[in-house]
């Protein structure tokens, strides 16, 4: 009886200290700063939010080149959305809408907290050649090519 009452202490001590290293073995330490961004997505004519707006993160190397990998987020009806982990260093982030046109530009997450609040356009008329433009005036372009020409010389002078 003595035996199964010295192995019961004994298998609880070695359990527990199998339990303490597991634990330990999963907390890793943080060796890098990490923040938060908060994104606020609204349409820059009137400032109204855009909802489900696509807000896509890349790390961006020492060399400007982007990594693979990254991570995507959507706004909410409030034109908000966040992430908290992100590591310190450059960020680039794009910002993908239906109807705007595309959002992208490089971040120094340099500090904890990071607020952007990103403005979105709306598509702009490609410019064309062949249409009227409003400010332009056609007949000034017509005479302006007019007086670059100089006139022919008069027969009757003599040259000097």
């Amino acid at each position: 009886m003595k035996s199964a009452n010295v192995k019961w202490p004994l298998i609880w001590l070695l359990a527990a200290l199998a339990l303490l290293g597991t634990a330990a073995a999963q907390r890793t330490p943080d060796t890098e700063p990490t923040a938060i961004m908060n994104f606020l997505i609204v349409k820059e004519d009137n400032g109204k939010p855009v909802r489900n707006a696509a807000v896509i993160m890349h790390p961006v190397n020492t060399h400007g080149q982007q990594s693979r990998g990254g991570l995507e987020l959507k706004t909410d009806a409030d034109g908000k959305t966040s992430f908290d982990g992100i590591p310190y260093g450059k960020l680039r982030v794009q910002v993908l809408a239906p109807g705007f046109q595309t959002f992208g530009e490089d971040y120094d997450v340099d500090k904890a907290q990071l607020d952007l609040t990103i403005k979105l356009k709306h598509p702009q008329d490609q410019y064309s050649i062949y249409q009227d433009h409003p400010g332009e005036n056609k007949d000034a372009k017509k005479d302006d090519k007019k007086d670059d020409k100089t006139p022919p010389p008069d027969p009757n002078t003599k040259p000097q």
